[in-house]
């Protein structure tokens, strides 16, 4: 050993003495020696697998000979993109627009169409429906007739109903807001007659030259509630009902009658039976607790008479909508005779009366 650092030694300073780099030949030496055939005799040789693949536990001994596969897989290439080929996403130049007015609009007048197609389809509902009464309606009426139901009486009175009223089976969809408006105006001039009647009372209390208003107030009210249902509600009903020009010119010519009564009643004059204005203010003076309930009872009677003139006029106008006449108003009258038996058979007698009396003559 001591040997082989002198010989070393020895080397090292005739190599620097001859101007070599001891060190690199020395690695020069070692890679060289790596051609060693003791180093080549020890390598593992491809005759055996590797030990990845050896199963000691197998009897065979030697382990199975190492086969190299015969392709190898290559990667495909993937040229490189430069950065100036690299897409770039595009920029809107539109600015976008959150809740901005115009949205806002577009999306009312939306909201708005829906609401008018919805109230459509109500509407449209509401027909399908009163249609399909309507023939449940004539189901019953071919079999038994409909029950009356007007007015609403209890099953223990011993007066029933007169009348079948049903608004919203009878009445087609575009006129049933004419005919209840023209409903609750019957109610209202009735209640309003009943507080008359109170108003009058009051006076006669506290006045003795009352008594005659007091006694016309019961009279007006006992008569005008049954007969304006009868001869100006009921025509106007029937003539929605059936499209009757017979039963419009009925309507036209008692309710403007009626009309005139509502202005007279909202006038008060003295004796009359009406609280209207001028025997309200003349209560005032001298009883001012009478003289305010009967202007409340005057205020009704003038909000009556209001409503009256102004549904004469609304009905007259879809009256006239409707193409009716007085022709046509005559036809249903003449028809309307000569279809009533009673008529007929009357006529028929005076006309067998007649042909008797001149076949027998004198």
């Amino acid at each position: 050993m001591h040997g082989e650092k002198l010989g070393l030694a020895s080397r090292k300073g005739w190599y620097e003495s001859e101007g070599l780099d001891f060190l690199h030949l020395q690695s020069r030496s070692l890679f060289s020696s790596s051609e060693d055939p003791g180093i080549v005799e020890h390598r593992p040789k491809t005759d055996y697998a590797t030990l990845d693949v050896y199963n000691p536990f197998d009897n065979s001994g030697l382990p199975p000979p190492y086969k190299p596969s015969t392709s190898v897989p290559t990667v495909p290439s993937v040229p490189a993109a430069s950065v100036s080929e690299v897409p770039k996403k595009p920029i809107s130049a539109e600015p976008r627009n959150y809740g901005s007015y115009g949205t806002q609009e577009a999306s009312t007048a939306a909201t708005a169409e829906l609401l008018k197609r919805q109230e459509e389809l109500n509407r449209k509902a509401e027909e399908l429906d009163r249609r399909e009464r309507e023939l449940q309606n004539a189901v019953l009426g071919g079999g038994a007739a409909r029950q009356n139901n007007w007015p609403p009486l209890p099953s223990i009175c011993p007066v029933k109903p007169c009348f079948y009223q049903d608004v919203s089976v009878e009445i087609p969809v575009e006129f049933q807001r004419t005919v209840n408006i023209m409903y609750y105006l019957w109610m209202a001039s009735t209640v309003t007659l009943f507080f008359n009647f109170l108003a009058c009372l009051a006076w006669f209390c506290v006045d003795n030259s009352g008594g005659s208003g007091f006694g016309l107030s019961i009279l007006w009210a006992l008569i005008f509630t049954p007969c304006s249902f009868l001869c100006w509600f009921r025509p106007m009903y029937k003539a929605f009902r059936s499209d009757s020009s017979f039963n419009f010119f009925i309507f036209f010519f008692i309710f403007f009658a009626q009309d005139v009564m509502y202005v007279v009643q909202a006038i008060g004059i003295p004796g009359s039976g009406f609280s209207g204005w001028v025997l309200s203010f003349g209560a005032l003076r001298d009883h001012p607790g009478v003289g305010i309930f009967m202007i409340l009872v005057a205020t009704s009677f003038t909000a009556v008479a209001a409503l009256g003139i102004f549904m004469l006029k609304r009905i007259h106008s879809l009256y006239r909508s409707t193409g009716a006449s007085f022709q046509k108003a005559q036809a249903e009258f003449a028809a309307g005779v000569f279809s009533n038996q009673a008529v007929r058979t009357a006529a028929a007698n005076a006309a067998a009366g007649a042909a008797t009396n001149t076949f027998q003559g004198p």
